[in-house]
C-alpha cells in the first residue's frame, strides 16, 4: 500500500502556515500597525474554515453521526486528526486480513498500439486512505489559492513598502510559496486523474520536477509583477484584479447558458437545488483564484456532470499564456513609467528583464512537461508543438490571402480614366493592320 506523503505534506504546510500568520499579526498588532493585522488574519482564517468545510463534504460527515469530528473541525482541528486517522488506517493495514474487497477495472498506457485492461483489487483500508488523499489534494488546492497566494502578496507589498524584510515575514513567505506551488501541483495531478479516469496513471519523479519548476517561475514572477504594479499604482491594480478576477469567474456560467443545456440537478444526491448552486459557486470562486495566478489545467464545464472538461484543448492554453505574458510586459512597463523613489537603488529594466525571462522559463518547463513527461502523452492526438505549428500556419495562410485580397482590390479600384490612357494590347495590335488596308486598296 502506497505510503500517504501527500497527506503528511498537506497537513504540515496547513499548519506551518498557520502557525506563521499567527505569530506575524501578533508582530503587526505590537507595533501598531491594525490594517495589516486584519488581512493577515482574513487571508489565514478564511482558507482554514473553508478546508474544514471540504474535508467534511468529501466524508460526508455530515449526514453522519460523528460529533466529535465536526467539533474538531469546528476548532480548526481537523486536518489533524484526518492524518492521525490516514496514519492508524495505513498501519493497521498490514495486520489486519480485509473480508471484503472490490474489483477496479484500469487499461493500462498503449505499449505499441496495444492496450490491456487490468485489473485491481481493492480493500476498504485502502478505498478510505485513496478518499482521505484526495480530500486533502483539494484541500491544498483550496489553501493555496484563496489564502496562499493573497498573503504572499500582502506580505511582499508589505516588504516593499517598509523597505524592510524581517525573520518571521521571510519565513511565511518561503512556507506561502510552497504552498502555492505544492496546491498548483496537486491541481495538475487532480486534472490528469480526472481527464484519464479509465487509464491507470503513473507519474514519475521527473515529472513532478518538471512542474514544480513550472509552476515556481510562474507563480513568482507573476506576483511580483502584481507587488510591483500595486506599489506604484494602487487605484489601477483594483481594476485589473477585478477584470481578470471577474471574468474567470463567469466564464464558465457564460458557457454553460450559451449552450442552452438544463440546470444540474442533484449532481450529488445529498444536495438541494440551493446547495448546488452553493457548491457550483464556490468552484467558480476557486477556478477564478486559480487563473489570477497561474493556468488552472482544467476548464470548469457547469453542463458535465463531472463538472470538467475532459478534451485538451491547445489553443486555450496557448491563448492564457500570451494574454498573461502581454498583461506582465505592460504592468512592468506602467511600474517602469510611474515607479517612486522607494526604487532609487533598483536597476529597473534589468529587473524587467528578468521578470520576462523567468515567465517565459515558466512557459518552457510547461512546454518540455507536455512534451516530454506527461504521463499520458501517448494518448495526445497531437502535442503541444504540432499545435503550435498548425496554429503559426494558419496565421500565416490568413495574412497571404489577405495580402492578395487587397491587391485585387487595389487592381480593381483603378480609376476608369488609368485604364483608358494606357491602350490595351489588342488596339495597338490592330492599328498597324487598319493602315496596311487602305494602302493596298488606294494602290489598287
Amino acid at each position: 500500500m502506497k505510503f500517504p506523503g501527500s497527506v503528511l505534506a498537506s497537513v504540515f504546510l496547513f499548519v506551518a502556515e498557520t502557525s506563521a500568520a499567527l505569530y506575524l499579526s501578533s508582530t503587526y498588532r505590537s507595533g501598531g500597525d491594525g490594517m495589516w493585522q486584519a488581512l493577515t488574519l482574513l487571508f489565514s482564517l478564511l482558507p482554514c474554515a473553508l478546508v474544514q468545510l471540504t474535508l467534511l463534504f468529501v466524508h460526508r460527515d455530515f449526514t453522519r453521526d460523528r460529533p466529535l469530528v465536526l467539533l474538531l473541525h469546528l476548532l480548526q482541528l481537523g486536518p489533524l486528526f484526518r492524518c492521525f486517522e490516514v496514519f492508524c488506517i495505513y498501519c493497521q493495514s498490514n495486520h489486519v486480513e480485509e473480508p471484503y474487497v472490490s474489483i477496479t477495472k484500469k487499461r493500462q498506457m498503449p505499449k505499441n498500439g496495444h492496450s490491456e485492461e487490468i485489473e485491481k483489487e481493492v480493500g476498504q483500508a485502502e478505498g478510505k486512505l485513496f478518499t482521505h488523499r484526495s480530500a486533502f489534494s483539494r484541500a491544498s488546492v483550496i489553501q493555496a489559492f484563496l489564502g496562499s497566494a493573497p498573503q504572499l502578496t500582502l506580505q511582499l507589498y508589505i516588504s516593499v513598502l517598509q523597505q524592510d524584510v524581517s525573520i518571521g515575514r521571510c519565513l511565511f513567505m518561503v512556507l506561502s510559496l510552497l504552498s502555492i506551488v505544492y496546491g498548483a501541483l496537486r491541481c495538475n495531478i487532480l486534472a490528469i486523474k480526472i481527464k484519464y479516469d479509465e487509464y491507470d496513471v503513473k507519474v514519475k519523479p521527473l515529472a513532478y520536477v518538471c512542474i514544480f519548476l513550472w509552476r515556481s517561475f510562474e507563480i513568482v514572477t507573476r506576483v511580483i509583477v502584481l507587488v510591483l504594479f500595486t506599489s506604484v499604482l494602487k487605484a489601477w491594480v483594483v481594476i485589473d484584479i477585478l477584470i481578470n478576477f471577474l471574468g474567470f469567474l463567469f466564464y464558465p456560467w457564460i458557457l454553460f447558458w450559451c449552450s442552452g443545456s438544463p440546470f444540474p440537478e442533484n449532481f450529488e444526491k445529498a444536495f438541494s437545488r440551493l446547495g448546488t448552486t452553493i457548491v457550483l459557486c464556490f468552484l467558480t470562486l476557486l477556478y477564478a483564484g486559480i487563473n489570477m495566478f497561474c493556468w488552472s489545467a482544467v476548464q470548469l464545464k457547469i453542463n458535465n456532470p463531472d463538472l470538467i472538461s475532459k478534451s485538451h484543448n491547445w489553443y486555450r492554453l496557448l491563448v492564457y499564456y500570451m494574454v498573461r505574458f502581454i498583461e506582465n510586459a505592460f504592468l512592468l512597463l506602467m511600474w517602469y513609467l510611474y515607479k517612486t523613489d522607494i526604487y532609487m537603488y533598483v536597476c529597473a529594466p534589468l529587473l524587467m528583464l528578468q521578470l520576462l525571462i523567468g515567465y517565459c522559463t515558466a512557459i518552457l518547463f510547461m512546454v518540455v512537461f507536455y512534451q516530454f513527461f506527461h504521463p499520458c502523452k501517448k494518448l495526445f492526438s497531437s502535442n503541444g508543438s504540432e499545435s503550435f505549428q498548425e496554429w503559426l500556419k494558419c496565421a500565416c495562410c490568413n495574412r497571404r490571402r489577405r495580402e492578395s485580397c487587397e491587391s485585387a482590390e487595389k487592381t480593381d479600384l483603378r480609376s476608369p480614366t488609368d485604364r483608358e490612357e494606357t491602350p490595351s494590347s489588342s488596339k495597338i495590335s490592330s492599328m498597324p493592320s487598319q493602315i496596311l488596308n487602305t494602302d493596298e486598296l488606294s494602290s489598287a
